[in-house]
């Protein structure tokens, strides 16, 4: 999920936060469905260090990638994201 990872970079440096390192995973799931295979939800886990970031800070920019990321958008899916701060 690298571009999800390159717009939260975006994201963040609009809030002058530089990150040290961001680990993205995504796990899709599937089912066949009348009309065939369709991806019916997305679970993204992320993990980033952000020097000068606080939990909260690092969740509300998480969310607002998630909300913002344009492959999320044309997605008929169910979305969850757990965004965690490296120490």
């Amino acid at each position: 999920m690298e571009g999800w990872t390159q717009g939260w970079k975006g994201i963040l440096g609009g809030a002058n936060l530089t990150p040290e390192s961001i680990s993205t995973n995504v796990t899709l799931t599937m089912e066949k469905l009348d009309a065939g295979w369709t991806i019916t939800a997305s679970h993204i886990d992320v993990v980033g260090k952000v020097p000068g970031a606080d939990a909260a800070t690092f969740q509300k920019y998480a969310e607002a990638a998630e909300k913002g990321c344009p492959v999320s958008k044309v997605l008929n899916a169910k979305i969850t994201m757990n965004a965690k701060l490296a120490s």
